[in-house]
């Protein structure tokens, strides 16, 4: 196995580098290795999935599945040669492995989701293989289990290897550009592959606005693998273009429809499908919500060193597709209308989507603090977030950060790893009432954080970046510090305006009220149901909830019970 030259002014895209980073957010406990990810298997292993797959034949010269099309699922290689190769819109290929053997077979995790394949395969010889399509690669993972275990490690430790050769869509933009590192973070929390290009300094960057001749508000440009090109898109254009957008039968009627795809929205998932129950979910960006952009979450059970909430994601969403939870990413609700005969969700793009009850899961965007300047920085100095792509942005410099909960410390202790000093500010005295005792302990620990407490910011300076932010201390007395960046993790307001169509009751801070709480709750009303019947709502959407990862997966599979009670109950 290779990876890019370091020389590669392409390479420093492709993020995270092989290792046990790139592994956490694989979802694969152990160090990636050939033999996992490219294992071969026996001819028993190989007769067990003749019942699940359907035997084909492909000429030499055909391509079994192309960049940027549907792939039909998974080959298992009975004789033949197949060949992978990645690629990018600007032609750039680069062989990632040759099938020869019998027992060996080709394809990705997105196999269990009918998403577009990010490389080509090639028949270089004759093919005679089995071809397992998702369901019935779905079946396998439920059927055979240790055998679907073998293949899943293989299909996600594959994406992770593509991710990192960065061999997909093609970015161009300026350094620093907020519309930029927006798509780049969307990418990434998708698992998809992409390059960014310097359009200032790269000479294929270069080369290709030369061709193209944009405008400066045509930046960033998207440069697809079925070689469109999109000029500033939005992430539903982006993800458009690359086929991540899934369909959804409009006469089909799921028994649960999920709207948001955090832990708790994910836990739904993995238990409903699990059970039976057919399954539609629903995110606008990426799996794992706020706790999916968390560094490190290091106080969740059976996770003793800790994980990343991109991993933590990841590894549900695989688990919810394996169960055949249909998850569609990026998909925004725009309205839930509760007087039809079954409830509806309208999406944003018109689409809509029937469920026997809807799970609420839409949790709660970032608050942002009434500061002067604030807006004029979003994404070129403020950030609600900390991954690798702001830790290498800030590396060796000063950074500021403001809050006081659990999300704060854990970005502070991220990026004091990369960061040259982190400033913290808080409102109150102490970080005692706030935040976790041993994460309190963990950053008095580190030289290079300073505490500012009893401290509110006031204003942002700066002409084309961030440059000074100002501050009030205690003491009434005025103050700055210089730096170009600024995290802000000040919690989050409840995600609940789409749901004024249904008339599901909410409290006095928009937070939505459920089980006993809400004015029509009676004896018969369950915990989880909110003000109109078969609508749920769980995790930190839900009027007091506890706003921790642990509660809310606890939520997501508690609630697929009171669901089969409610489906029986309309059953009669």
């Amino acid at each position: 196995m290779t990876t890019q030259p370091e020389h590669d002014p392409r390479a420093s895209a492709a993020e995270p580098v092989i290792g046990d980073a790139a592994l956490e957010e694989s979802g694969v406990p152990e160090y990636p290795r050939h033999q996992q990810m490219f294992p071969v298997l026996t001819a028993a292993e190989v007769d067990r999935l003749r019942r699940f797959g359907e035997p084909c034949r492909h000429e030499k010269g055909a391509l079994l599945y192309r960049a940027g099309s549907v792939c039909p699922g998974v080959f298992v290689l009975l004789a033949g040669k197949v060949r992978i190769v990645s690629r990018d819109a600007l032609g750039h290929e680069q062989v990632i492995h040759t099938y020869t053997q019998r027992g060996e077979f080709t394809s990705d995790v997105t196999q269990l989701s009918s998403k577009p394949a990010v490389v080509d395969a090639h028949v270089i010889e004759d093919v005679d293989a089995l071809l397992l399509r998702p369901d019935a690669l779905r079946a396998v993972m439920i059927g055979e289990a240790d055998l679907g275990e073998k293949i899943m490690r293989a299909l996600i430790l594959r994406r992770v290897l593509v991710f990192e050769r960065g061999q997909g869509v093609v970015l161009v933009g300026g350094s620093g550009d907020a519309r930029l590192l927006a798509l780049q973070t969307f990418l990434r929390r998708n698992v998809f592959p992409c390059a960014v290009l310097d359009a200032e300094q790269n000479p294929e960057a270069l080369a290709v606005l030369e061709r193209l001749t944009p405008q400066p508000d045509d930046f960033p440009l998207a440069l697809c693998p079925n070689g469109t090109v999109l000029r500033n898109p939005d992430e539903g254009q982006l993800a458009s273009c690359l086929g991540l957008i899934p369909d959804f039968d409009p006469a089909y009627v799921y028994d649960v429809a999920i709207v948001g795809a955090g832990p708790a929205g994910l836990a739904t998932a993995v238990y409903a499908a699990s059970e039976g129950l057919s399954v539609a979910a629903l995110d606008c960006r990426a799996p794992g919500g706020q706790a999916g952009s968390s560094s490190r979450i290091e106080n969740y059970l059976g996770f003793p060193t800790g994980i990343t909430g991109h991993a933590l994601a990841g590894r549900a969403f695989v688990q919810a597709q394996k169960f055949g939870a249909h998850i569609g990413i990026p998909c925004e609700a725009r309205a839930l209308y509760c007087n039809e005969a079954q409830p509806v969700i309208e999406m944003t793009d018109g689409r809509r989507i029937t469920a026997r009850t809807v799970v609420i899961a839409t949790g709660a965007e970032y608050r942002r603090p009434d500061i002067d300047g604030l807006a004029r920085f979003e994404g070129t100095g403020v950030y609600y977030w900390a991954t690798p792509i702001e830790a290498r942005l800030c590396r060796k410099e000063p950074v500021l950060l403001v809050g006081g909960g659990n999300s704060a410390g854990q970005a502070v202790v991220f990026l004091a790893s990369h960061a040259e000093h982190v400033h913290l500010c808080i409102r109150g005295a102490s970080l005692r009432h706030s935040m976790s005792h041993y994460l309190i302990e963990r950053i008095e620990g580190l030289p290079n954080v300073t505490v500012h407490a009893n401290t509110n910011l006031t204003a942002l300076e700066g002409a084309a970046r961030l440059e000074r932010v100002h501050y009030r201390g205690a003491d009434g007395e005025s103050g700055g510090v210089a730096t170009h960046h600024l995290f802000v993790f000040i919690g989050a307001q409840p995600n609940a305006g789409w749901l004024r169509t249904c008339g599901v009751a909410l409290d006095n801070k928009g937070f939505v009220l459920t089980g006993a709480d809400h004015p029509r709750a009676d004896v018969r009303t369950m915990s989880l149901q909110t003000s109109v019947a078969g609508i749920f709502a769980i995790g930190d959407v839900r009027s007091g909830s506890i706003k921790r990862v642990a509660s809310a997966v606890g939520e997501g599979a508690a609630v697929v019970a009171q669901i089969h009670a409610y489906l029986m109950a309309e059953a009669g």
